[in-house]
């Protein structure tokens, strides 16, 4: 998600991230002034404004500014939706990626909007589970359509780099709402993701 707003970084906040991302380093017993050191705190700072961006944007703003009138009544999905977060029990990465499908009732939306809701979303300190209910939310709230669904899979670094020390590991959540609720319908949903398009 590269977002014009999010080239200009706040100063003040970029500051306050800087002089705390030195203590850091110096905390881990670093010398913050040693050479490889010196700009890391700023870049860090920056970092963490790009990877928390999702703070200061309104997902319901940015679907609504492209949704259509349309007569369309089947499903429509969006697979293998990249995205990117951390965690916000330790701060590490967690990345993987989404589906999302939503049966129209009356109106569609702009496909590039799917991602960057979940971007908007992903890009805060998240935990998977929220992250999956906040997209479905989103979208079934702005779109009111007959049924919206949301399936995300993951690797988390805090389970390979720390603690159990897992490498393999993946974790699957999601999220249902209206005509998605029937099992004939989310199955559907299940094969269409599954599947690799010939």
């Amino acid at each position: 998600m590269s977002y014009k707003y999010f080239e200009e970084y706040d100063q003040e906040v970029t500051g306050n991230l800087k002089r705390n991302f030195q203590e850091i380093i110096d905390g881990v017993g670093e010398d913050p002034k040693r050479e490889g050191l010196i700009k890391t705190p700023e870049r860090a700072a920056k970092a963490m404004q790009f990877l928390t961006q999702g703070y200061d944007l309104d997902a319901e703003k940015i679907l609504n500014k492209a949704v259509f009138k349309e007569s369309y009544d089947e499903m429509v999905v969006v697979k293998d939706i990249e995205l990117y977060s951390l965690c916000e029990h330790h701060m590490l990465p967690f990345f993987g990626k989404a589906h999302i499908a939503y049966i129209p009732n009356g109106k569609i939306i702009g496909l590039s909007k799917l991602p960057r809701v979940v971007d908007v979303f992903s890009r805060r300190l998240q935990v998977q589970e929220r992250l999956t209910h906040d997209i479905l939310e989103c979208l079934n709230k702005t779109l009111e359509p007959r049924g919206v669904a949301v399936v995300i899979e993951a690797v988390h670094m805090c389970m390979m780099m720390r603690g159990v020390q897992k490498q393999n590991s993946a974790t699957t959540t999601s999220g249902f709402r209206g005509q998605f609720k029937e099992i004939e319908t989310r199955n559907e949903f299940l094969k269409l993701i599954s599947s690799d398009l010939k």
